[in-house]
């Protein structure tokens, strides 16, 4: 019975805007922040939600992302096509998870409601935030690394000397904490304030890759240098003949899994949007094109490093730096500081503050849940997770979407093939136990099975990749491989199974 409500069609970009005033809620499951958003008091257009793409995906990261591929042993065009096609895949779970929000106006936390019950929620809701604090942390830290540099080249050599505890210098903590404290200044002013960010950056972003882009054109003659006509690795008689799936599949995963965390969280956004096809077009426009042009501007920059510093920075920031001119070496680390401000406010810090305001909406705002986020970031010491390529996409990436490709695995059956896009939203705001969602004491079991058999067979993977255990079956890495896409096709296949079953009881 759920198979017949795939969403093969388009027929439900048409579909309107629900308007509900939620009746008799309970008061500890709702608050301002968390009120299903009316038709009127939408304004996320197509625009608004490609600038927030192209604010999301011209940061550091991406670029460390891409050139992280290369690294592995990659051409620059097989690396791009691994770009492309990941971030291809990542879009049906965006396009599928923001359509919930965007009929009916609310939040992931409240959505998550519906599949996993009204208490229930609150495990997928602070799994994500927890990914998102730590993915803060490391946005802070690359922001404020630009800003140590640009102080560094404007007032002199700063102390290099590293506080023992905290393994970084007096100079770097203090840029880290300012960066910190401007981001705090923004949150707190609400999504209106993070809307107005991501419309006015996305453009000097867009700007500053294009001529990031020009330089290593013009420095180098015309010619981008040797990484871009560099042979792929895995070729006849080169270091890694033969090994390109071995290495192909987990850089795919890795690619899917930098955006698992959005794939999630899409509503919080899109339950602003003034329609679905607003919502579809606007995500459409700003995550794949804009992924792949800038990775691409990040392999070529990169490539063009030999050729004009005798050797590869593969660190836009230390890239940068290098520049002679101090305008022009302050304006590209301004960039880079702005590039990480678009990112981290909001796709890092909207979804756990939501997660916490979850916990008690009657006692906690979006404010004070976004300070909390922004303390969390801070103390993982960020410096640390990214501290090489294999930790970064082999612990990092492909190790959080192992845990969150089954939560959206179990969301998407939910909406899609069980309730047919069909939601009680007066039900998502009552803990009365004769409502749908309450299930067995706000729990939904099928939901929390679902999610840890998805996480299950990554499990010993993950365990052996970070040093836990020293040795597991092959086929335990190879699954880890594709944590997310086993995650979320088990999650998918089981829940509608027990829900079946359920039913049929």
């Amino acid at each position: 019975m759920f198979w017949g409500c795939l969403p093969c069609g388009v027929h439900w970009l048409d579909e309107p805007i629900v308007d509900t005033t939620v009746t008799e809620p309970d008061p500890g499951l709702i608050n301002a922040d968390f009120k299903p958003i009316a038709r009127q008091d939408r304004n996320f257009g197509v625009w608004d939600l490609a600038a927030l793409w192209i604010g999301l995906v011209v940061s550091n990261t991406t670029w460390y992302l891409a050139g992280s591929l290369v690294e592995l042993g990659f051409s620059w065009w097989q690396g791009i096509l691994t770009v492309v096609l990941g971030n291809l895949i990542t879009l049906v779970p965006l396009v599928l998870n923001a359509q919930p929000g965007t009929k009916y106006g609310i939040p992931f936390p409240v959505l998550a409601r519906a599949s996993f019950g009204i208490r229930g929620a609150m495990l997928p809701s602070l799994m994500r935030a927890c990914v998102a604090c730590g993915w803060f942390g490391i946005m802070t830290w690359v922001g404020s690394a630009a800003i140590h540099e640009l102080l560094n080249r404007l007032a002199g050599p700063l102390s290099t000397a590293a506080i023992p505890w905290l393994g970084i210098s007096p100079s770097q903590a203090a840029c880290f904490a300012g960066f910190w404290l401007f981001q705090v200044g923004i949150i707190v002013q609400g999504m209106d304030a993070i809307r107005t960010v991501e419309r006015w950056c996305a453009p000097v972003l867009l700007a500053f890759s294009a001529a990031l882009l020009m330089w290593a054109y013009h420095a180098t003659g015309g010619h981008f240098g040797s990484m871009l006509s560099a042979p792929s690795q895995f070729g006849a008689g080169m270091p890694k003949e033969g090994k390109f799936l071995s290495s192909f599949f987990p850089a795919l995963t890795a690619n899917v899994g930098y955006w698992a965390t959005l794939s999630l969280n899409i509503s919080d956004f899109t339950r602003h949007a003034v329609s679905q096809r607003a919502q579809v077009l606007g995500q459409a426009l700003g995550l794949p094109l804009c992924m792949a042009a800038f990775s691409f501007t990040g392999l070529a920059v990169t490539s063009a490093t030999p050729a004009i510093f005798g050797r590869v920075i593969s660190d836009p920031v230390e890239l940068l730096s290098q520049l002679q001119h101090p305008l022009a070496v302050a304006a590209g680390l301004l960039g880079l500081v702005l590039a990480s401000l678009s990112t981290n406010i909001a796709a890092n810090i909207v979804a756990p503050a939501n997660a916490i305001v979850n916990i008690s909406p009657s006692r906690i705002s979006f404010r004070s849940a976004a300070l909390v986020t922004c303390l969390l970031g801070a103390a993982v010491m960020p410096w640390k997770l990214i501290a090489s390529t294999q930790g970064f996409i082999f612990t990092w990436l492909i190790g959080y979407s192992a845990l969150l490709g089954p939560i959206a695995g179990v969301l998407i059956a939910d909406y899609w093939l069980c309730k047919r896009r069909h939601l009680d939203v007066n039900a998502l705001y009552s803990s009365l136990p004769t409502r749908p969602y309450w299930y067995q004491g706000g729990w939904n079991m099928a939901a929390v099975k679902a999610v840890i058999l998805g996480i299950l067979p990554s499990l010993p993977g993950f365990l052996a990749t970070v040093g836990l255990v020293k040795r597991v079956p092959p086929l335990a890495n190879q699954l880890y491989q594709f944590a997310w896409f086993v995650g979320f096709g088990t999650a998918l296949l089981s829940y509608c199974s027990m829900m079946s079953n359920a039913e049929g009881a």
